[in-house]
């Protein structure tokens, strides 16, 4: 069975309008390339409160969950500490990343001609980045070295953390994807096909979507409707979307219901 998947990003800059979130189009990107489909996405600021809630609802879930930011070791990162609370188990220094922190910091020494001094305070201090709730499991970081972590709860849920840096994020979700669900991949798995419609209300369409939904299980009917597209202006788009069979099945029956309708429409759009 497919497991759902879920987004956190997790950031105040992001809330605040700062900067816009890449991350979601990327993932839906990552994941449409191998059959795979985002379920859903909450967004939330720097609050340990909010964090916590929100990792507790995602390892309760049972979902597949990524959580973009906050790893870090400043005073506005609290997710590592927010997922051993939402988890109810202590913070540890995780082995394996603390080496990979202590040879990050070597090869930054090196880099700059200095000598590594890794009691040095900042030094030390670095190594926080390593610190997770007991039981994790890291993921390896390709850019520098320091790695994000996974941690699965009680009701389910596996929640990997990553860096708030696209850079960063993006290799290690898609890493872990290719590492731990690749049995779930599914290619041309999923059909979304849907018809640009003029002169129509959606209430008026309402009753032919509601009846080939019931008549096609596992089909969902959509309609987008928008008023001033720089192409088509005031219009609705249309369509199905689900296994290729039944959605092809199901998109001849909104034609045929649509034929009551006596509309104009645009071209049809296939996903």
């Amino acid at each position: 069975m497919t497991p759902r998947f879920g987004l956190i990003i997790i950031g105040d800059e992001i809330m605040s309008g700062k900067r816009q979130d890449k991350h979601m189009p990327k993932v839906i990107e990552l994941m449409s390339a191998r059959g795979l489909t985002l379920t859903w996405a909450e967004y939330v600021g720097d609050s340990p409160e909010r964090i916590t809630a929100t990792l507790k609802r995602a390892f309760e879930s049972g979902d597949v969950v990524f959580s973009c930011g906050g790893i870090g070791a400043t005073p506005d990162d609290h997710t590592r500490q927010c997922a051993g609370r939402a988890l109810g188990v202590p913070l540890a220094l995780h082995p394996e990343a603390k080496r990979l922190i202590q040879e990050r910091m070597q090869d930054t020494a090196k880099e700059q001609g200095l000598p590594y001094e890794p009691e040095r305070d900042d030094n030390v201090h670095r190594l926080n980045m390593g610190v997770f709730p007991e039981g994790a499991n890291i993921i390896r970081n390709p850019y520098n070295k320091i790695p994000g972590f996974r941690c699965q709860g009680a009701g389910g849920g596996m929640v990997h953390f990553v860096p708030g840096f696209p850079v960063m994020a993006w290799p290690m979700i898609e890493a872990e994807l290719d590492a731990h669900y690749a049995a779930h991949f599914q290619q041309n798995a999923w059909l979304e096909k849907s018809v640009i419609v003029f002169g129509s209300m959606e209430a008026t369409l309402t009753p032919l979507m509601e009846a080939i939904e019931s008549g096609h299980p596992g089909v969902k009917v959509f309609s987008l409707p928008s008023v001033d597209h720089p192409q088509w202006g005031r219009h609705i788009e249309l369509g199905v979307k689900g296994e290729p069979g039944s959605a092809e099945s199901a998109y001849l029956d909104l034609r045929q219901g649509l034929m009551a309708f006596n509309l104009e429409y645009g071209p049809e759009l296939v996903r």
